[in-house]
């Protein structure tokens, strides 16, 4: 049976129809009557483009970034899942007469999708020079919007595109705009900030009262809450409907025209920096010339690859005619995603978008008619208003217009077509079931004059398969109104609301006479089965019964029952979950019908969760604030990561004779590899070489890593350990024809017995030597002593780093062997030094830069080194400049996560509830390799008491090997995983003896006066602050107001339930590595007074070069403008520790200012001479010509730590801690397992910040990311092979735009002089602590099913629930006990396992 929920990219193969090999000639010659050009005409940026010999294989990225030299759009994932390559396109319609400004994924949309339109990249909109930026840019750049800034272009322009189409959108439109965008880094709550400003809630009243006191005014006598109200309802442009008489156009006597905002002067920040208003009369003018140019086929292509063009419905029809196995492609999002990631190979491609005869639409004959390729972005707006004004009659356009929003992001929306969903037969499509169960009809034409109709219900034959016969098209789809007595609604579940696919989908319908007889039923669901099906059995059963009856809807579920008897290992897994829902959605719709016939129902069960318009405040007052230190200045790079201008290694410009470097990645989890053939990879055209372990200098070269107990190899030698191993690499000058090559290569195997989970290493015994043992006191006593003992398991999973930027470099080889490698790495030094021993050249030779990384995470602290290596290999081999750069799919693939944890704990408890002994094994799964697994283990064995004292402790990491990629650092380093294990502990305990786990956590915390220690024995002394963060948490949230009020929200409803919970958080700060914990600076003070920085630590978006600066600035008493950094280099600063550890900040910045003390020291004479006021050029000149040494090198080495394992009495493992306090509520709607987080209270000491906005970002952003952790995020392998399956956007889920907290808050602590600090500056580490605070999420939700367990008569609520993370919808719907889960339970045979598998 074919997969229903996801369709794995890495072993299903479509059986594609590859085209005979066609030329222009022979196609011109074919289709004689259309005149086609071979070239391409648009604008770009405002200029005229012709593009004589377009590449048939480039889609509008390629073009924009290879092509056009404008490196600002980003490749985020290649599948339209991230937003990052987001392009406004422009085109006049003329019908509306007027222009449309759509926001596009250029990774996914053809070249020639542009052709007579306005293409409008980030550059195009505003750039630092001349201070052009637009406000949209600047707005996102001060209010602290852009951290590592990879997606900032993409967020720009979808922002952009909004507002060319309505310049003060409503703030739900804003949501809306964003929800095809994704970031990493910032939490979204800054740039949801930045956004807001354009609001027309947030813009003045244009007059003194409600309304404006001018007759004429725009708003025609509406206060801005009703014209809120009606952009809202109508999506309706908020301009006046005068147009260009509005008075806002016009002229004041001055000469100058209204502003839609205020005065400059009186529009800031939160921080206070001035903003410019926006002036959309300023705005990039659409090119007259394109509004009256006629549209003209296109014709184009090679040996590889042909595009053509029609622009009428006739000429499509003609074309199919003479070739009806081309490749239709419309919004192209399915088409792109089956070439670039499942390898499909079309000749001829017929892009039919722009063909205005197939995007009309009218009202007839009781029902909507609309052209095929209408834009689902228009169909969804032209849904919305019928179903506004129809009433009962169109409920069909409402329940398409509600699904619409859940409908891919709106990049998507603005290029798919109805067509392109029904053809593609997807069985977990959105749209279909609608169309199916509201009786909609297709009409199908031929060239011949042949016009076929058919009833959408018997247009869906088999998986991906329809009636759809060669030659024919789509051109219209009929869609009935709903009939008087008939019911229809959809639904949707997804692992996330927005922007996601389905686990399943479902629109349901009944027709009811006057007696509530039911007359037809049609109920249809996608993810049940390989096409879009209805429910036979249930329909019939429905058919002449009663609808308002009990007996009807139990008779109901129990056919659904028969109608969809999923076997427990379905393809797709989540067997109950989806058998469930089907169940759940009849629930809501039998509901939903009797809502409509007056009659009671359950209103709740109606309910979506509240997924309002997030707002959120941070505590900016910052009482350490100096003249410079202190300070929330926007982070430096900020405004060219907005213009597209900052530079990141995958921008750097081709290089002279530059060869592109592709992996061969192997297709077994474990096996042993008899022969690799490559011949026929170097027989394809443009390919120079290939690279595998032969060309190594010796076998030892070929293994690296930190830790002899488990290395890895840069190319599998005799056996395969993981799925996706690499066996060589091919090198070519065409990246296409290079990934061909790879393809090429033929391995064969001999397979063995693979493990994958920590269960089957532990099963098997699988571990790497290497256990780390911490011991305090006698624990076994405790337990024979303690009034409580109780064990549990807590199972953590994996999490993938989805940094933006993959992993990458470019390595050029120059004079004497010496190479420059240009690596998007956090980890300058190791990349020299396996580059170094890859090649065999001395690391002197090996000089590598680092500009700034596209987001890290930990992900980029070792992982990268293997490319960056290979590289290296082959710019040595080849004596050429090598790129190499991994797709999304593969750097998933390959890259390794955060490690999952199984954990099994005994602790005990005395009759005050204070713990007594714990007693634990911590079981990592490493991977394939140990690679930083180690630090990992120790950091989760350290926190795995979190804040709490427990007298007697032993505690015990331990690595299992299994097959699967090397797992890696990520944000937390392990400390996530240990504390999970205490605070679920907490829980489980208060969930056994019945008490609030707030008291279990106030009666543990750590006495000052007791001289306590942690378990592993460092003195818990006076930097210990989390009571008091707590405490002053608690009652800025008003945590038993929000008890209170939870409490009577649960005792008035059933199915949506809300939960409350507080989570703290202790987290030490040091490298676990004692020699790790040193940093190096150089400063250079020239003779112009300007300063140039160098250190050890790399710009990942942390804002670590802008505190650097400012500790400079600071320090030598220059402006911060007067600071410059360039990059982080291994020429520069040499022995550098890796940028991870929350440390960089602490480590660099005290050797910055150790070099500005000894140039202080230097210049000292010169200012007591020149005078106070003597400006740094002044004193730098003087210097100079006193031969005074204007450069310094600054060093420091962390003091008073150097943890050893195993001595008795060690020294302290962490410099001090970063510790916080997070208060969530959330909302969870108990039918469907869908949540949203009510409220996030985050509390953090961050002692004295350096830069207290960015501080706060980093508290937004990792708390988010920690919300993902232990929510959205589940990594997926499946069993049958090994591979990991949740590889892209579109399988593994971040949170987005709509799942942060609807109520935000971020602040510090209050009341603390940090003088015990020997940081710099009095400053903490922030970038890992305050992620672990996302599973306060967690436990709400889980707070919020004990009262939904308790409603459904479980006397115990959530006591006994599996302790596991990620709470995932699947998993909370299972956890709910209800009957309707009941119904839905999937009981596996023997034998039978789930059809995935988590690490």
């Amino acid at each position: 049976m074919p997969l229903v929920v996801y369709e794995p990219l890495i072993f299903y193969t479509f059986p594609y129809y590859s085209c005979t090999t066609h030329s222009v000639s022979s196609i011109s010659t074919a289709l004689p009557e259309i005149p086609f050009k071979s070239t391409l005409h648009f604008y770009l940026n405002g200029k005229p483009k012709i593009v004589k010999k377009p590449d048939p294989e480039a889609i509008l990225i390629d073009y924009i970034r290879n092509s056009a030299h404008l490196a600002g759009t980003k490749l985020g994932c290649a599948e339209g899942g991230c937003g990052a390559c987001t392009v406004t396109v422009a085109e006049f319609d003329h019908d509306l007469k007027r222009v449309t400004y759509k926001a596009l994924n250029s990774c996914i949309v053809p070249l020639i999708s542009v052709e007579g339109k306005h293409l409008i990249t980030v550059e195009g909109i505003g750039q630092l020079e001349n201070d052009s930026l637009h406000p949209t840019q600047e707005r996102i750049a001060k209010f602290h919007g852009s951290q590592c800034g990879f997606c900032t272009p993409g967020i720009v322009m979808s922002l952009y595109s909004l507002l060319r189409n309505n310049s003060t959108p409503s703030k739900e439109q804003i949501s809306e705009a964003f929800d095809g965008n994704l970031c990493r880094c910032t939490g979204y709550m800054p740039i949801i900030d930045a956004a807001y400003t354009f609001a027309i809630e947030n813009q003045p009243e244009c007059g003194s009262q409600p309304g404006c006191a001018k007759v004429n005014c725009c708003r025609n006598g509406k206060s801005a809450a009703e014209v809120v109200k009606q952009v809202a309802d109508f999506k309706l442009e908020a301009v006046c409907a005068k147009g260009v008489d509005c008075c806002r156009n016009k002229p004041e006597s001055n000469g100058t025209a209204h502003s839609n905002e205020t005065d400059m002067n009186a529009l800031f920040t939160p921080n206070g920096l001035p903003l410019k208003p926006y002036a959309p009369q300023l705005d990039l003018p659409f090119p007259k010339v394109l509004q009256s140019r006629e549209a003209t086929p296109v014709l184009y292509g090679n040996g590889h690859k042909m595009w053509i063009k029609p622009t009428t419905k006739q000429q499509l029809l003609e074309i199919l005619y003479v070739y009806p196995h081309a490749k239709l492609v419309g919004g192209a999002s399915e088409v792109q995603v089956e070439v670039k990631l499942k390898n499909a190979d079309y000749k001829l491609n017929v892009y039919c978008n722009d063909i205005a005869e197939l995007k009309s639409w009218k009202f007839t004959n009781g029902g909507l008619e609309i052209g095929a390729n209408i834009s689902l972005s228009d169909l969804e707006m032209i849904c919305e208003n019928l179903a506004h004004t129809m009433g009962h009659a169109g409920q069909i356009y409402g329940a398409l217009a509600q699904q619409f929003k859940f409908f891919a992001g709106r990049q998507i929306r603005n290029a798919a077509t109805p067509a392109g969903a029904i053809v593609t037969a997807s069985p977990i499509s959105d749209l279909n079931p609608i169309l199916v169960a509201g009786g909609c009809h297709l009409i199908v034409e031929s060239f011949a004059g042949n016009v076929k109709t058919f009833a959408l219900r018997d247009f869906f034959v088999g998986y991906r398969k329809t009636l759809l016969e060669p030659g024919y098209i789509i051109t219209k789809i009929f869609i009935p109104q709903t009939a008087p007595g008939a019911f229809i609604h959809a639904y949707k579940q997804s692992k996330r609301k927005d922007d996601d696919i389905a686990i399943v989908t479902a629109c349901l319908q009944v027709e009811l006479d006057d007696a509530r007889i039911v007359k037809d039923a049609c109920l249809v669901y996608g993810g049940m089965a390989a096409l879009t099906v209805e429910s036979p059995k249930a329909q019939a059963f429905l058919r002449d019964r009663k609808f308002d009856e009990k007996a009807t809807l139990e008779g109901t579920f129990h056919h659904l029952e028969l109608d969809f008897p999923l076997g427990f290992g379905v393809p797709g897994g989540m067997a109950s979950y989806r058998k469930t829902l089907t169940l759940s959605f009849f629930y809501k719709f039998f509901n939903y019908v009797l809502q409509s016939l007056e009659m009671p129902f359950e209103a709740d069960s109606l309910a979506e969760v509240t997924r309002g318009k997030p707002e959120g405040k941070r505590d900016i007052v910052n009482p350490f604030e100096t003249e410079i230190v202190g300070k929330s200045n926007p982070h430096l790079a900020a405004l060219r990561q907005v213009t597209g201008e900052a530079v990141y290694a995958s921008d750097i410009s081709p290089q002279f004779n530059e060869l592109c470097a592709i992996p061969v990645l192997l297709t077994k989890a474990h096996a042993k590899i008899l022969s690799v053939d490559w011949l026929a990879a170097l027989e394809v055209d443009t390919v120079e070489g290939y690279l595998d372990i032969n060309d190594l200098p010796s076998k030892l070269a070929n293994l690296w890593g930190v830790n002899p107990a488990g290395m890895e190899e840069f190319f599998a030698d005799t056996h395969v350990y993981y799925y996706g191993q690499t066996i060589g690499v091919v090198l070519a000058t065409d990246p296409e024809r290079a990934r061909e090559a790879a393809r090429l290569v033929k391995v064969e195997y001999e397979d063995l017995t693979a493990v994958i989970s920590i269960e089957d290493a532990i099963d098997q015994s699988s571990y790497f030597a290497d256990n780390r043992v911490t011991e305090k006191g006698d624990w076994e006593a405790a337990f024979a002593g303690s009034k409580h003992v109780f064990e549990n398991t807590s199972r953590i999973g994996a999490q993938e780093h989805f940094y933006f930027e993959t992993q990458g470099c470019l390595v050029i080889p120059e004079e004497d062997g010496e190479l420059k490698v240009y690596a998007s790495t956090q980890n300058p030094t190791e990349t020299q030094e396996y580059a170094a021993h890859i090649t065999g050249v001395p690391s002197s030779k090996v000089v590598v830069r680092v500009k700034r990384l596209g987001g890290g995470f930990g992900g980029k602290e070792t992982r990268s080194v293997c490319w960056s290596s290979l590289a290296a290999l082959g710019a040595k081999k080849f004596k050429r400049p090598v790129r190499m750069f991994l797709s999304r799919s593969d750097d998933m693939l390959v890259a390794g996560q955060r490690h999952p944890f199984l954990m099994k704990w005994k602790i005990g408890l005395d009759e005050s509830l204070r713990f007594t002994g714990l007693d634990a094994t911590l079981y990592a799964n490493a991977g394939w390799s140990m690679d930083l697994t180690r630090g990992v283990v120790d950091r989760a064995v350290f926190h795995a008491a979190n804040a709490y004292h427990i007298p007697n402790a032993r505690l015990e990491g331990i690595p299992c090997k299994t097959n699967t990629a090397s797992n890696t650092a990520f944000r937390g380093f392990g400390g996530p995983q240990g504390m999970f294990m205490a605070e679920t502990i907490v829980v489980d305990v208060a969930e056994r003896l019945g008490v609030d786990p707030d008291l279990i956590r106030e009666r543990n915390y750590y006495d000052l006066a007791a001289g306590q220690t942690t378990t592993y024995k460092q003195l818990v002394s006076d930097d210990y602050s989390v009571p008091d963060i707590v405490a002053q948490n608690k009652e800025e949230a008003n945590f038993d107001g929000l008890r209170n009020e939870i409490s009577e929200f649960n005792r008035n409803h059933k199915w949506v339930k809300r939960g409350l919970a507080h989570v703290p958080t202790m987290f030490g700060i040091a490298f676990g590595v004692t020699f790790l914990n040193q940093g190096g600076a150089l400063i250079h003070i020239h003779q112009d007074g300007s300063v140039l920085v160098s250190h050890g630590g790399t710009e990942m978006g942390q804002g670590l070069h802008t505190k650097m600066a400012m500790i400079a600035a600071e320090e030598l008493n220059v402006p911060l403008l007067g600071v410059f950094i360039s990059e982080t280099s291994t020429q520069s600063v040499a022995n550098t520790s890796a940028t991870a550890a929350s440390a960089s900040s602490d480590l660099n910045g005290m050797a910055v200012k150790d070099a500005c003390d000894q140039l202080n020291e230097r210049l000292r004479p010169i200012r007591e001479k020149l005078g106070p006021g003597a400006s740094m050029a002044n004193i730098a000149k003087t210097a100079y010509l006193e031969r005074v040494n204007l450069s310094a090198n600054g060093f420091y080495k962390t003091p008073d730590i150097g943890y050893e394992w195993g001595v008795p009495n060690p020294k302290p493992a962490f410099s001090y801690y970063t510790q916080g306090s997070a208060i969530c509520t959330v909302e969870v709607d108990t039918l469907t397992g869908d949540w949203t987080c009510l409220e996030a209270h985050v509390k953090m000491d961050i002692g004295r910040p350096i830069n207290q906005a960015i501080d706060y970002g980093q508290i937004e952003g990792a708390f988010v990311q920690g919300m993902g952790l232990f929510t959205l995020e589940q990594s997926l392998w499946l069993r049958h092979n090994g591979a990991l399956f949740t590889r892209g956007p579109g399988a593994y889920k971040i949170p987005g735009f709509r799942d942060v907290p609807q109520v935000f808050n971020i602040s510090m602590l209050k009341n603390r002089d940090f003088k015990h600090l020997k940081t710099i500056r009095r400053s903490k580490g922030i970038g890992e602590p305050p992620l672990f605070l996302g599973c306060c999420v967690l436990f709400a939700i889980r707070n919020a099913l004990d009262a939904a367990r308790r409603e459904h008569g479980i006397a115990g609520g959530s006591r006994g629930l599996p302790l596991i993370s990620p709470l995932t919808t699947d998993r909370i719907r299972g956890f709910v006990g209800d009957t309707i889960s009941g119904y839905g339970e999937v009981v596996p045979k023997d034998g039978e396992r789930d059809f995935f598998v988590e690490a």
